[in-house]
């Protein structure tokens, strides 16, 4: 993996090799790039760095982990910044929750409730998230947000489910979750709980559910802030990747791209909330 703050390299390409983990850079076959951004509770100006500083091509997609707003200062900034670059995400906690009270959030992994356009009246409670924390929206926003968060991806996504993205420069498949995986199980059989909440396991320790994690596929996720992100190796190879790196609490905001084995972290500009 590569350094904890580090420049995006730009375009770059690949080919077969059986040197490098069966990758090789050619100058003619051109990689999609997937940049996977920790949470970003509320934490618009930070998110405009990152986008800056990535510089997306036309084909390269943004996606989320989740939590996309609660906690910080400007989520309507941030719900406007993710839809001007096409981003994708997944289901955290917190927008869970503001789904599942409003009777729109999926009731399995492979559920998709029928998308709302209208709603009536949105109260300043409706938006609340896991825990009841706040998500601070002006009022004739309110109804935009709730049609924001219905356009989802579910509570997984894999480099098979986004269009043009690649494996990791080792070949091997990645995922995004929210929180964590059920132990044993890949996230398409992981419950909503475990993906949405997951941090440690019942056992000696109460270890952290990626601890234990062995692969082959890398997972990245959120959930479970840190000073740096969260890794884990096993046999030599990054099998998980914990993004979370507490940008909300004064922290920093963190994504990755699998296909690159690159990571970038923009320092938070203050911190906006405390634990």
């Amino acid at each position: 993996m590569g350094s904890l703050v580090s420049e995006p390299s730009g375009r770059r390409e690949r080919g077969s090799c059986p040197f490098h983990g069966g990758i090789f850079f050619h100058p003619t076959i051109t990689i999609v790039t997937t940049w996977v951004v920790g949470d970003i509770h509320g934490c618009a100006d930070e998110l405009k760095l990152l986008l800056d500083r990535i510089s997306l091509g036309e084909a390269d997609r943004l996606v989320s982990v989740g939590d996309l707003f609660h906690r910080g200062p400007d989520p309507t900034g941030v719900m406007d910044l993710m839809t001007e670059c096409g981003a994708w995400f997944v289901l955290g906690n917190h927008e869970h929750k503001v789904l599942e009270r409003c009777g729109l959030a999926p009731k399995s992994t492979h559920d998709r409730p029928a998308f709302r356009e209208g709603f009536p009246a949105v109260e300043a409670d409706d938006l609340r998230g896991d825990g009841r924390r706040s998500c601070e929206v002006p009022e004739d926003r309110r109804a935009d947000m709730l049609r924001f968060l219905q356009q989802h991806r579910g509570y997984w996504l894999d480099n098979q489910t986004i269009e043009g993205a690649g494996p990791t420069p080792d070949g091997r498949s990645w995922s995004v979750v929210h929180a964590g995986i059920e132990p044993g199980k890949p996230p398409s059989e992981s419950p909503i709980e475990s993906l949405t909440r997951a941090r440690r396991v019942h056992g000696r320790g109460s270890p952290y559910w990626y601890e234990s994690y062995e692969g082959p596929e890398l997972v990245l996720f959120g959930h479970t802030p840190g000073k740096i992100p969260r890794a884990r190796m096993f046999r030599g190879q990054l099998v998980s990747l914990g993004l979370d790196t507490a940008c909300v609490y004064g922290g920093a905001l963190t994504a990755y791209s699998p296909e690159l084995d690159e990571i970038l972290t923009i320092p938070a500009v203050k911190a906006y909330a405390t634990c």
